[in-house]
């Protein structure tokens, strides 16, 4: 089963790169507005998960609860519109792979502290030298590829 969720995870992934490609385009097409693509994007996912829960959960229910709910559990959609609208203005100007180079690593150093501290409710993940080992490992490959060609071009002379 843990397979299966990495699999998720890694289409995700997937989903995030693909999706800044695609609301970038919206973007140009409504006038070079990245809020209003972004608006647009989150108003069709809405659309769609509206009727998603409408026919596969206790949609109704779940928004009884929702007056009951501290108000910094609805930052959730906040932080995603702020992202979305994040990867709409900045992969045209950085390009994909340099935007999610720092998104990565702000979502690693993030999820880090998160995990070890078992910040916002999650279960305590305590971080050992070997996931320490690992996590800097994927950040030197990350600046090896962002960074690389100017090493190289610089050692070149």
């Amino acid at each position: 089963m843990f397979f299966i969720y990495l699999l998720i995870a890694f289409i995700a992934g997937v989903a995030l790169a693909s999706q800044s490609a695609i609301n970038t385009q919206l973007a140009k097409a409504v006038g070079s507005e990245p809020i209003i693509a972004t608006f647009i994007s989150f108003s069709v996912g809405t659309i769609l998960l509206f009727f998603v829960a409408l026919f596969k959960a206790d949609l109704w229910q779940g928004l009884t609860a929702l007056p009951h709910q501290p108000w910094w559990k609805l930052l959730g959609g906040v932080l995603g519109a702020l992202a979305v609208f994040t990867t709409i203005l900045l992969a045209p100007k950085l390009g994909i792979t340099a935007m999610l180079f720092f998104i990565i690593i702000g979502q690693l150093l993030a999820a880090l502290t998160i995990d070890h501290f078992g910040l916002i409710g999650m279960p305590v993940r305590e971080v050992n030298i070997t996931k320490l080992v690992g996590l800097i490992i994927v950040g030197l490959g990350l600046a090896f590829y962002f960074f690389g060609d100017k090493v190289m071009a610089f050692i070149k002379g």
